[in-house]
């Protein structure tokens, strides 16, 4: 797996909105989207923007709420793909998790979706933790289930389903968080495609 989203990410990233689509059914964009309503303050930063999906529509809320929006990556490909739909004026950098390039208590909500391992790595721990203000949310939408007929076959029969799936990973979430000094809240939310699985860790005052 680690071979595959790297060459996804890297050499293959002009087909990752195509695989995307096909994994979630069309609706991963929506549930990237997803992630907004969580968001706190103005100031808000995206771990790992790739195409830029999510820039979009913070750059959209920005010209009604008065957003300020900054994003990274640390794939070059990626890069190019988000500058390309966002234009050269959207704050993109080209950066690893584990050395954010802010200085300390930057922004009010530090925000990834469908993120790989790095997202756990202590360091990327330690710098959200960082770059966060007083109070400010670090969220993650770690998971997504689609909501179709033959996959809720499958959760059924394999014992995999959303609920099963949040049990199991609560623990462990709550766990790799703790030490950062985060209060940590996972949920699962329904929406009309499936069911989303979020991770808000709010750094304590």
């Amino acid at each position: 797996m680690r071979v595959f989203f790297n060459l996804l990410y890297h050499p293959f990233a002009f087909t990752y909105d195509f695989v995307a689509a096909v994994v979630s059914f069309g609706k991963w964009n929506n549930w990237v989207l997803g992630v907004i309503p969580f968001v706190s303050g103005t100031r808000i930063l995206e771990l790992g923007h790739g195409p830029g999906h999510l820039q979009q529509a913070l750059i959209n809320l920005r010209r009604v709420s008065g957003l300020d929006s900054a994003a990274m990556d640390e794939s070059a490909p990626m890069g190019r793909l988000a500058k390309r739909r966002l234009g050269s004026s959207q704050k993109l950098v080209r950066a690893v998790t584990q050395k954010i390039p802010f200085v300390s208590e930057t922004f009010d909500s530090v925000i990834s979706t469908f993120p790989s391992e790095y997202i756990f790595d202590p360091q990327t721990l330690a710098e959200a933790y960082r770059v966060l203000r007083s109070g400010g949310r670090f969220i993650v939408l770690l998971a997504a289930w689609p909501r179709n007929p033959l996959l809720g076959w499958l959760f059924k029969v394999t014992g995999q389903s959303p609920a099963e799936a949040y049990k199991s990973i609560r623990s462990k979430i709550t766990e790799t968080l703790d030490p950062v000094n985060f209060k940590i809240d996972v949920q699962v939310v329904e929406v009309k495609s499936g069911n989303l699985l979020f991770i808000i860790a709010q750094k304590r005052k």
